[in-house]
């Protein structure tokens, strides 16, 4: 039993009093100076358990894009050099894209029997839309020239058709990467069935690997292979050979093993 009691309110002897009574009554315990309805009574319910916000839904994964597989369904459905280079100009899998002013195709007579693959197009070639067009370009010409061949004769026997693996300047004329070059392999691929040549001439490191996956140029050149049922020549850049005039002497070597496997195709 507990009672509250006001302690400041009563004088002394009233207070002892009160103290006593209390004591006699059974009080055993002071409880404090405010009273306590011990009778109240309290919500004791369980309250409901607050719900969790519902995590978001997941964000729907991006749909995988293949370049290869993209490159080859726009290269196989091309009937002709035009819609070819429709096709080339509207791919869009390839950054080197965005940095290049043009996209650059092709030069040359379409009926020629040699048919000349190059790396990329350089700074003149972006400028103009043609390929080698700059001081490589040029040697190039003087090179075939020097055997009989040219990319403006109108005679199947005795011209050149001239493309490269990659159709847009490389930033800072960088060598492609092998996945820009795997990109390229079925605009590349469906360019030489188009074209129909007697036989490939590969000029540097990119067409090699693009038509062979070997590498070495140095090595490679003047053994003659063999690339998408065409025999293949390859044969050292004229940039390297702008580079390394000394060079030349292994050039003139090819550019006669070239003119020999055109008398004996006929």
């Amino acid at each position: 039993m507990g009672i509250a009691l006001d302690m400041d309110a009563l004088d002394g002897p009233t207070a002892l009093a009160l103290l006593e009574w209390q004591v006699e009554m059974g009080v055993t315990d002071v409880i404090g100076e405010a009273s306590l309805d011990r009778y109240a009574l309290t919500d004791t319910r369980p309250t409901a358990p607050t719900k969790a916000k519902a995590a978001p839904p997941p964000e729907p994964m991006m749909e995988q894009v293949d370049p290869v597989a993209v490159a080859k369904i726009a290269a196989n459905n091309a009937p002709s050099l035009d819609a070819l280079a429709e096709a080339l100009a509207a791919y869009d899998h390839c950054e080197m894209k965005k940095g290049a002013k043009r996209t650059v195709f092709a030069d040359g007579n379409p009926q020629a029997r040699v048919m000349i693959i190059g790396e990329a197009p350089g700074r003149d070639e972006d400028i103009e839309g043609r390929p080698f067009v700059g001081r490589a370009g040029q040697l190039l010409d003087r090179m075939f020239a020097a055997i009989g061949l040219s990319r403006t004769s109108p005679d199947p026997a005795t011209s050149l058709y001239i493309t490269n693996v990659m159709p847009w300047r490389p930033p800072n004329n960088r060598d492609p990467e092998p996945a820009e070059v795997a990109m390229m392999q079925p605009f590349l691929a469906r360019h030489v069935e188009l074209i129909a040549p007697d036989l490939l001439v590969v000029m540097g490191n990119t067409p090699l690997f693009a038509l062979t996956g070997g590498r070495g140029i140095t090595r490679a050149r003047g053994n003659w292979a063999q690339a998408w049922g065409k025999p293949l020549l390859p044969m050292l850049h004229p940039a390297y050979l702008l580079r390394n005039p000394g060079a030349k002497r292994e050039a003139w070597a090819d550019l006669l093993a070239l003119q020999a496997r055109l008398k004996e195709l006929g």
